[in-house]
């Protein structure tokens, strides 16, 4: 099930049990004594600060119980890694810890695979980003940004847009009930004219017109950019036998188009 209903990875939200500071320091004590049972009392009593870091991630068309799992995991983490001696909440720094553990889950199953630099800078900037927000209650500039990491705005750019999810060109934009509006319908591509996209169509119609031979050969030739030579040992004849039937073939396609 999906955050915001009763269930999520089978744990029933609504009966989900919170602990009170104290509470959860006298079971750190008992964790570090060796009980057996105050990790899981641990967990299960801050699970509900796993599925309110895992709501910040719902925009992002995740399966929200995977996200809860993974979520959960950081949590396990931070409460082993838990220094009883530091005048911190628990929950203070297992924060961080689910989220860095989400995030590392994002970025490892991406769609698109970015490299680990660039999906560090990309990482660095949105802190920066909010980092900003928060102290200035407004959202700054690219380059804003890249003076405060001390980057190129260029390189900052190109790290933000390379973490965005893509987008299906069948994703509807627009459904009044009867039409729908897709991404794809909503671009265009200003460097192809018409003319060019009805040669295009001339020139397959043409193709379809050729011998299997003569269309091996140009297929060979202009798409693979194969030579003669290596089209002749292709497919067992002369480099001469070749050279005519392309020639044939050229002619052919300038005649029909």
């Amino acid at each position: 099930m999906y955050y915001g209903k009763v269930e999520i990875c089978g744990v029933n939200t609504s009966k989900l049990k919170t602990l009170g500071s104290e509470e959860k320091r006298e079971l750190l004590q008992k964790m570090k004594e060796g009980d057996p049972h105050a990790r899981e009392e641990l967990f299960s009593g801050n699970l509900r600060l796993v599925l309110s870091i895992v709501g910040r991630f719902a925009g992002r068309r995740e399966n929200m119980d995977d996200l809860f799992q993974v979520g959960c995991i950081g949590l396990l983490k931070a409460i082993d890694n838990f220094d009883t001696t530091k005048e911190v909440e628990l929950s203070t720094y297992a924060v961080p810890m689910i989220i860095g553990e989400i995030r590392r889950y994002l970025r490892d199953n991406a769609a698109i695979r970015v490299s680990r630099s660039l999906r560090d800078l990309a990482y660095k900037a949105l802190g920066a980003k909010e980092k900003y927000i928060r102290e200035h209650n407004c959202e700054p500039t690219v380059e804003m940004i890249a003076e405060e990491l001390g980057e190129k705005k260029e390189d900052v750019t190109e790290a933000l847009e390379a973490i965005v999810d893509p987008v299906s060109l069948y994703e509807p934009l627009y459904n009044d009930g009867t039409d729908c509006i897709y991404v794809m319908d909503q671009i265009s591509d200003e460097g192809s004219s018409d003319e060019a996209w009805l040669e295009d169509i001339a020139l397959r119609e043409a193709l379809g017109k050729l011998t299997a031979r003569e269309r091996a050969i140009i297929e060979a030739r202009y798409y693979r950019g194969k030579t003669q030579m290596e089209i002749a040992a292709e497919i067992g004849i002369s480099q001469a036998q070749v050279s005519r039937l392309e020639k044939g073939a050229l002619e052919s396609i300038r005649r029909y188009i």
